[in-house]
């Protein structure tokens, strides 16, 4: 499931009062998705990770009240109000602390705590193929869940990346090799993943050292990865002048190399408006008609207005062949 259908399930879940599980490989967004889903619910989020517990955390410690044993509630469970308590890394953590979730899951109780009614119980977790830490969930709890399957979708992603002032030159670096937005590799210190692109726009906006800046984003996304983007960002770093090609959008020469031509048209899209359509129009009918595309359905993302100009119309009746 995208992310997308991923969310939707979750509303539907929270709804019907089921838990659902999320499974994905490490860095692909599962723990997001549901932030995004207690934000659009207007719910508390209570962010537990199970692997850090032990059996007696959920239960509570043992006490004596009026010569019987009690148990004390931890104080990590919620009492009252109304939100999503989220058991992320589940199926990290060992089986007799999986088993001490069994009736939280099903019944919403541990013992004398009930879960109060506005709370709904999501979890998640690496797949054990992955090979990241994962222990084998016990088959009565796994029959708790309603499973859901999280895979990575560029398009969605880069939505995502608009809305979270991901970096320019990242979000054009996937278009351009859509392959290493999630390349998992089980055997490596860091791969290329959504997570990771994510810390590679925080080291950028770091301005690091030019000595050190290769370095630095191969310990986020790996050698391989880390190689191409390196040298997509020295493309990127030496575009055309935009306001150049903006003022002769007729005659300002085109990058020659596919790489040159799609960072010019992640360019152009950051700057497209209402009132320089015309001009951004004019360069792309000059490039191949997939660059014109991406320039225009991400300028539209940045800047809706420019649907509704002249100059969109007349683009878009020029190139609907593509569009469709």
């Amino acid at each position: 499931m995208k992310a997308s259908a991923v969310l939707r399930s979750l509303q539907v879940l929270l709804a019907a009062r089921r838990a659902p599980f999320i499974w994905g490989p490490p860095g692909v967004g599962k723990s997001s998705v549901v932030r995004q889903l207690a934000d659009l619910s207007q719910l508390a989020l209570k962010d537990i990770r199970v692997l850090l517990h032990d059996p007696v955390d959920f239960k509570g410690l043992p006490h004596l009240s009026d010569g019987q044993t009690k148990w004390a509630i931890p104080d990590f469970l919620p009492r009252e109000g109304s939100g999503i308590l989220f058991l992320d890394e589940l199926n990290a953590a060992p089986v007799l602390v999986q088993a001490a979730c069994y009736q939280l899951i099903l019944d919403r109780k541990l013992g004398d705590y009930m879960l109060p009614d506005g709370w709904a119980v999501v979890a998640a977790g690496n797949r054990e193929s992955d090979r990241s830490v994962a222990t084998r969930m016990p088959t009565a709890l796994r029959n708790r869940f309603v499973h859901l399957d999280f895979e990575v979708d560029r398009i969605e992603w880069k939505e995502w990346a608009f809305t979270n002032s991901i970096r320019d030159e990242v979000i054009c670096f996937i278009d351009f090799r859509e392959e290493l937005l999630h390349q998992f590799d089980r055997d490596a210190n860091a791969f290329p993943s959504p997570r990771s692109w994510e810390f590679v726009s925080d080291i950028l906006n770091g301005n690091p050292s030019p000595s050190i800046e290769h370095e630095l984003i191969e310990g986020a996304v790996g050698k391989a990865a880390a190689t191409e983007f390196v040298a997509f960002l020295h493309t990127f770093r030496n575009l055309p002048n935009i306001d150049a090609l903006l003022l002769n959008p007729e005659t300002e020469p085109l990058p020659a190399k596919a790489d040159g031509q799609y960072a010019v048209a992640c360019a152009l899209s950051r700057r497209a408006s209402e009132s320089n359509f015309d001009r951004v129009s004019r360069y792309l009918d000059r490039m191949p008609p997939e660059f014109g595309v991406l320039c225009v359905t991400d300028a539209i993302r940045r800047n809706p207005e420019v649907k509704h100009t002249a100059a969109f119309t007349r683009w878009a009746t020029r190139n609907h062949d593509v569009l469709n």
